[in-house]
């Protein structure tokens, strides 16, 4: 299932994308009209909680809608509504994962990609959307680089979690482009400021279900900027899989429903090209992953 976050007559709501529609299916308005279900969540990582349950609870909602005598009231059409991101707010920091991918690594002025983790955070208020447009921050940084990444969502509590339980714990995957300050990352050495300006960690457009993607170690991970190819890469090519990363931070960080890891980045960033070259104002990023769709985000 393809499921979005989105704002609608001001009001918060997600729900899953219309089959063969470029519309969604706002659930919270089906269950208030037509009282389906005993209980159903308010908010999207609430939801998450009961697992695939909650999948199940979205698909009757929409059956229910789809026998009802105006479907058409509860389905919002893309250009009526105001994209969010998947989890518009995670309830922590978002967990980032650097140096995952070798060659990635060494544009960055490695050897090799580092054997244990390197892992950082953006602050929540760095979440932004599909198709928002994205300050270049000129007032305080003149080096800003994109990353497109796969993002794992957590969909329950776990600490310890073991690797033949690591995927229990997901809900789905989306995309995500981490943007950074270079030379603020160079600047103070340590990188939450870098990767924290406003806006810097768009997520979406979809969050899609685990089932939809049994493999994330066999995906392609293409950012173009201004259609440019930049990053023409494979999950496969991680040094450390989805679920190598479930297991370690779990180790040391309890992982709860809504939190996001992105996965690292391969190579073809704008700090690996000869000479550097950085985003500005004017520039649009599409950052692909197959069986989730394309992130957009254009720069001012």
């Amino acid at each position: 299932m393809k499921i979005l976050s989105f704002r609608y007559n001001n009001e918060i709501g997600f729900g899953p994308k219309v089959k063969r529609e470029e519309a969604v299916w706002d659930v919270l308005a089906i269950q208030k009209s037509l009282n389906v279900l005993p209980s159903f969540s308010e908010t999207i990582v609430e939801g998450m909680t009961y697992g695939f349950e909650f999948v199940e609870q979205m698909r009757k909602l929409v059956e229910a809608a789809e026998q009802s005598p105006n479907p058409a009231i509860f389905k919002h059409a893309f250009t009526n509504i105001e994209w969010l991101a998947p989890i518009p707010r995670t309830t922590k920091n978002i967990i980032c994962v650097g140096k995952n991918y070798d060659e990635h690594a060494k544009e960055m002025g490695a050897d090799h990609a580092p054997e244990d983790l390197v892992v950082f955070t953006k602050a929540p208020t760095a979440i932004a959307a599909d198709e928002q447009t994205i300050s270049v921050h000129a007032d305080v940084t003149d080096s800003l680089d994109y990353e497109g990444e796969l993002a794992v969502v957590i969909g329950k509590k776990g600490k310890n979690i073991p690797a033949v339980l690591a995927f229990d714990y997901v809900f789905g995957y989306t995309i995500a482009n981490d943007i950074t300050a270079r030379d603020l990352q160079e600047r103070h050495k340590q990188f939450f400021l870098a990767k924290s300006l406003d806006e810097s960690c768009p997520m979406g457009p979809y969050l899609v279900t685990k089932d939809e993607i049994p493999n994330p170690q066999n995906l392609t991970v293409v950012t173009k900027v201004n259609d440019e190819v930049r990053q023409n890469g494979t999950t496969r090519d991680m040094m450390h899989t989805v679920e190598d990363l479930i297991v370690k931070i779990s180790s040391m960080v309890t992982l709860e429903p809504g939190d996001v890891i992105l996965t690292g980045t391969p190579a073809g960033v704008g700090k690996g090209m000869t000479p550097p070259t950085y985003l500005k104002a004017g520039d649009t990023v599409k950052v692909s992953i197959e069986g989730i769709g394309t992130l957009v985000n254009r720069f001012e």
